[in-house]
């Protein structure tokens, strides 16, 4: 990087990478060290060689919510100023699991889980990504070779001291609980990826900041030079407090129906608008500062903006289609309070009446309107389920079905009886 430092740069050049610096520091939280970072931009700049620019994700669960493309967003602007994506896929690691923010050692995958969730995780990417011009590699190739002589020259690479200072490592052991030792070897494995792959850049959330660290300090170890680490900002979901997390039911995933993920949108927190479209859409810099200002100075009703937020996910993740329709059946059913003319017909077998009677509850998860008995007594209790537009009072409620019955479960969800 010295040699690079004494390169001069044309006028055209520094405009240039001055257009790609604007549009890397975009939403992030960090970049460490920026001026590295810029060096590496005015080289590349210079030499017409693209940097790789690496993103690493364990498949520990099949399905990516909008949480989850804050970082892949990203990605896809190293992709528009011509950078090579390296997608590191963690069939290796992610038997283990990383252990960052987790209070106990995490239950390890099978190889047969995690060849399963990987596959379904390159086909979500694509929504986003384009996929023609990433590099998908797997950990596996260069983890699972080593022998354990391999094991323990990495492992020499790190001190017990510095893992301790993971703030996750650090709470656990002052805590007495228990950390395993093949916990340590996340960080170590995830960035050895950056040695075996001479990533110049790495992108992940504010949370795997230690793990990007380990990529840079290894670099060096192995004599390489280091790695720009990126990180992102953790956002928050839809209740606008806590991390969006599926556990929280505070999310919206990218494979939902678009119906689903267009009043989801509707339901974030108007203070919250202008960092879901800055982190996790595609809209332009300039749109952005232009939605900005309208907000700031009234032009811009918030209604509209949401309206345009929850149209734009639909649009990225369905199509210019999907977008219109979803946009009109949040219109009709929400704003004008009318029943949607295309409810799902789902059907209730009548081996699951009692004197043409059912429980509220049982009635909820047999039409799929909800994922568990727990979640039907919520939204009962909450006053979210209805029955041909009537509240239901109590979660003891045994319903009368009848043929062609609405039951509407919060205001997204309808299904119409059919019996059999």
């Amino acid at each position: 990087m010295s040699e690079q430092s004494k390169v001069s740069l044309t006028e055209e050049q520094i405009c240039e990478v001055e257009r790609q610096m604007n549009i890397i520091r975009r939403g992030v939280a960090e970049i460490i060290p920026e001026e590295e970072m810029r060096k590496k931009i005015e080289r590349s700049v210079v030499t017409g060689k693209p940097l790789k620019v690496k993103l690493g994700l364990d498949p520990s669960a099949p399905d990516i919510h909008v949480g989850h493309t804050v970082v892949l967003h990203k990605l896809r602007q190293f992709q528009e100023l011509g950078h090579t994506v390296q997608l590191v896929i963690g069939d290796f690691t992610g038997r283990i699991g990383d252990p960052t923010g987790k209070s106990e050692t995490r239950k390890q995958l099978t190889e047969e889980q995690v060849k399963t969730n990987a596959a379904t995780y390159v086909e979500q990417f694509a929504k986003i990504l384009d996929a023609d011009k990433i590099e998908v590699n797997y950990n596996s190739t260069w983890l699972a070779p080593m022998n354990f002589a391999d094991v323990v020259g990495l492992a020499a690479k790190v001190t017990v001291a510095r893992m301790l200072e993971r703030d996750d490592f650090e709470k656990r052991y002052t805590n007495n609980q228990p950390i395993s030792i093949h916990e340590f070897f996340y960080p170590l494995m995830q960035g050895y990826d950056s040695v075996a792959l001479e990533s110049d850049v790495e992108l992940g959330g504010t949370d795997q900041k230690f793990n990007l660290l380990m990529g840079r300090q290894l670099q060096k170890e192995y004599g390489q030079e280091q790695q720009c680490a990126l990180t992102m900002p953790i956002i928050e979901g839809l209740d606008g407090v806590q991390k969006m997390s599926k556990s929280l039911g505070n999310y919206i995933g990218i494979s939902e129906p678009p119906n689903e993920i267009y009043g989801k949108a509707m339901s974030i927190p108007d203070e919250l608008m202008i960092k879901y479209y800055e982190l996790a859409t595609d809209i332009s810099m300039e749109e952005l500062e232009s939605l900005k200002k309208g907000l700031e100075d009234g032009s811009v009703h918030p209604r509209d903006a949401k309206m345009r937020l929850a149209r734009t996910f639909v649009r990225m993740y369905w199509g210019e289609d999907a977008a219109n329709d979803a946009e009109n059946h949040f219109k009709t059913v929400f704003q004008q309070r009318a029943l949607p003319t295309d409810i799902p017909e789902k059907e209730v077998p009548a081996g699951e009446l009692e004197d043409g009677r059912i429980w509220v509850v049982k009635l909820l998860s047999t039409l799929g309107l909800v994922p568990s008995n727990g979640e039907a007594r919520r939204m009962v209790q909450q006053g979210a389920v209805k029955i041909n537009e009537e509240k239901v009072g109590s979660v003891d409620d045994h319903i009368a079905v009848e043929e062609g019955m609405i039951v509407q479960v919060g205001k997204r969800k309808f299904a119409k009886i059919t019996l059999k």
